[in-house]
């Protein structure tokens, strides 16, 4: 069996495209050879910045013959549906079989279809494969058509087998495939030929290029953190500049250098981020004292010099850019020392979204929302609502516009430069947090509250303008927010309910959103109003305490069709129920990650309050943990039982039976027995429920078990005496009641 190796040889390929291209390859070409008929052991994709290379191995030497049969005319159909068929099938019409069919006689064909050597299908393959490959970006050349990320120059193509190797024959664009390549372009250039992989691969090495990008990343991990370690620093670990830079270079050469003294004051991100996005540089840190001190950079060849001019060049570009840095930081320095009001100011010119305002609108809403959640989540309203309003300051600030990543860190730094308390500047940082699935979330209370009520505020005011989530489609990141929400409760163990925070934020962007249409006086007295409501906390009922103040100051709200506040009113909540349940969504996702099943969740939304997400998940995990155990199962059982019974009974009888039941007209030991138990797990439960603590309910449910199977097994429930039946009857809803004080339990699948 042949084993095939393919090459495109290339003018630099971005290092951004490498991994992507080298999958691609694999993926349309095996799949292309599986569906000509080909089979193969194993294929691996390698990518060097002048080079794609495929290797398989154990291909098939040739397709197999294939036989297929296929169902034409019926034998008295009209002529031509017959010479139809015969086009279609390439036969002539003795070669046809006439078979017996439920309708008649039917015409059927059976074609052959040859195999084909592996080298004839490869050579259609590969020149289709360049044509149609689906680069990001790619470009023409000279006077050819082929379109290629970078000029194509070369292809190598050899299928080898133990008697040698052969080159596969066809040319793409006026390129002839052939058995050889290049190695590295300044040491080691010339053409060499190769007859497999192993050939391949070894006198690649020889020639300074490094195959694998994993190789070469590994190299230079090991060789800058030699050098750091050396000279008593630390590497800072980059592992996205570790495989950009492994893609920019084909035999890494790793060189530490000196960052300037004038530098070295500098924060630690700035010098960080600066080195990483104009110079690719590794940061290497001082462990003691968290300064960054030198840089580690990579090159792409080995100089008789052992890098030295490599690294003077590189010193004095990197001087030029960190001068640009110092002189960003030092002239925010002096804004953030001076208040930082020029930056809030700059904050009113900034558009946040077109209907949404600008950044300070925005920031306004997140401070008056901050001041409300932070007594709820332990933190002081008033450092919570300073905390807000300083918290994208740096939004404006020099650094951030030349390194947009660094905002919050930037902000931080600034707001210590203000005089602010460390936790106050802290927020600035981390009101943004989580970023992603990875990031921690923020603990301390005032950062908490204000990455809360920032994002409510993105949340609230993109379901007000109608811009929500479909499909795969989410430009404003809002299931990033509503899942940050999320961890930040959930992580932190806070017990909030949101649907207070929710009606309170979509009402003042509904009032904001109608400005336009009934005038600045309205507005800011229905703002006015609002406020006020807030400050007391009773939003849960925004909308109704606006119009009863409008009407006890005297006003005569306009509630015709059509009027701003009958707007607002009706679409508020129906906004606010349809943003709960995209937090719902959201938790589901959250807590299946954890192996917590789909009714189960179900089942712990059933009960209220929903708004509260730490207690559904709190719920949920419980209720999950209760059902993996005998008892929680055999519970479950009698509960569906007993539900059953009762359901049936109602369904026939046109009546419910939830009215009590009385021990009195209890026949059996085993009746009373459950009456009792039923009475001391109610005891129990209501407590347990009432301190949040859904495992000690269980725990106490879990006690009915032995009472209802042993019911079940002695008593008849639909007794012929009427009064005891409907006793009865009334105890199954007993049951069924008790039972689903934690969870509905009728949502459980199985």
């Amino acid at each position: 069996m042949p084993d095939l190796l393919l090459e495109l040889f290339s003018e630099e390929i971005p290092a951004r495209m490498q991994a992507k291209a080298a999958e691609d390859l694999r993926r349309l070409l095996t799949d292309a050879l599986v569906e000509a008929g080909l089979t193969y052991a194993s294929a691996g994709a390698y990518a060097t910045p002048r080079r794609l290379t495929l290797a398989i191995e154990g291909l098939t030497a040739e397709s197999p013959t294939v036989t297929e049969e296929r169902r034409g005319p019926r034998t008295d159909a009209p002529e031509q549906a017959l010479e139809g068929f015969l086009r279609a099938t390439g036969l002539t019409k003795d070669q046809l079989e006439a078979r017996d069919d439920k309708k008649g006689q039917v015409w059927f064909a059976s074609i052959t279809k040859p195999g084909r050597p592996a080298a004839d299908i490869i050579a259609e393959a590969v020149p289709r494969l360049i044509r149609d490959f689906p680069w990001p970006k790619s470009m023409r050349w000279g006077t050819g058509s082929l379109r290629w990320v970078r000029p194509l120059h070369s292809i190598l193509c050899i299928l080898t087998t133990e008697a040698g190797a052969e080159v596969v024959p066809f040319e793409v664009d006026g390129i002839v495939a052939g058995d050889t390549t290049e190695g590295h372009r300044f040491m080691a250039p010339g053409r060499f030929a190769v007859s497999s992989f192993e050939d391949y691969e070894k006198k690649l090495k020889a020639a300074k290029v490094v195959l694998s990008s994993e190789a070469r990343a590994d190299a230079i991990w090991h060789d800058a953190t030699t050098l750091a370690f050396a000279a008593g620093l630390e590497v800072v670990e980059d592992k996205a500049l570790l495989a950009e830079v492994a893609g920019l270079v084909e035999w890494p050469v790793v060189l530490m250098g000196e960052i300037g003294e004038d530098f070295l004051h500098l924060p630690a991100e700035v010098l960080q981020t600066s080195m990483r996005e104009h110079q690719k540089f590794f940061s290497v840190k001082n462990s003691a004292t968290g300064r960054i001190e030198r840089f580690v950079t990579v090159a792409n060849r080995e100089t008789a010099d052992h890098g030295v001019t490599i690294l003077a060049g590189n010193q004095k570009v990197l001087s030029a850019r960190l001068s640009d840095a110092r002189f960003f930081w030092e002239n925010d320095l002096r804004v953030a020392k001076a208040g930082m009001g020029a930056w809030l100011d700059a904050l009113k010119s900034v558009t946040f979204e077109r209907r949404l305002g600008t950044l300070a609108e925005r920031v306004e809403r997140i401070a008056r929302l901050s001041r409300e959640i932070a007594p709820l989540v332990g933190a002081d309203g008033e450092a919570a609502e300073t905390a807000a309003r300083i918290a994208k300051a740096d939004l404006s600030s020099e650094m951030v516009f030349e390194f947009p990543e660094l905002q919050g860190v930037m902000g931080r730094y600034y707001a210590e430069a203000a005089g602010h308390p460390l936790e106050i500047a802290a927020v600035a940082e981390e009101h943004y947090r989580p970023l992603g699935p990875s990031d921690a979330v923020p603990t301390a209370p005032l950062s908490v509250a204000v990455a809360l009520a920032e994002k409510i505020d993105t949340l609230t005011g993109f379901w007000a303008i109608d811009e929500k989530p479909t499909g795969s489609k989410d430009p404003f990141a809002l299931r990033r927010a509503a899942l940050g929400i999320i961890r930040i409760l959930l992580e932190n163990g806070l017990t909030l309910r949101l649907d207070r925070f929710i009606d309170s934020a979509l009402l003042l962007h509904k009032i904001a959103l109608s400005r336009p249409k009934v005038g600045d006086d309205v507005i800011d007295t229905l703002e006015e109003i609002v406020e006020e409501i807030a400050d007391r906390g009773v939003f849960g009922a925004a909308f109704r305490a606006v119009i009863d103040r409008l009407e006890k100051r005297g006003d005569t709200p306009d509630l015709s069709d059509g009027s701003v506040l009958r707007t607002v009113g009706d679409l508020v909540p129906d906004l606010s129920t349809d943003l709960l349940a995209f937090f719902h969504d959201r938790l589901k996702v959250y807590l299946r990650g954890e192996g917590i099943g789909h009714d189960v969740i179900d089942a712990a939304l059933s009960k209220p309050p929903v708004d509260d997400l730490a207690l559904v998940a709190a719920r949920a995990r419980a209720l999950s943990e209760f059902l993996k155990t005998p008892d929680g199962e055999n519970l479950v059982q009698g509960y569906r039982r007993a539900a059953n019974i009762l359901s049936q009974a109602e369904e026939k009888d046109g009546v419910e039976y939830r009215f009590g039941a009385d021990p009195k007209f209890a026949e059996s030991d085993e009746e009373r027995a459950l009456f009792a138990a039923l009475d001391t797990a109610t005891t129990g439960i209501g407590p347990a429920l009432d301190q949040g603590d859904f495992a000690g309910a269980m725990a106490r449910m879990a006690a009915l078990r032995a009472p209802i199977d042993a019911f079940f097994e002695a008593v008849q429930v639909n007794a012929e005496n009427q009064v005891v039946r409907r006793n009865r009857l009334n105890l199954l809803h007993q049951i069924v009641e008790t039972c689903g004080r934690v969870a509905d339990l009728g949502r459980l699948e199985g």
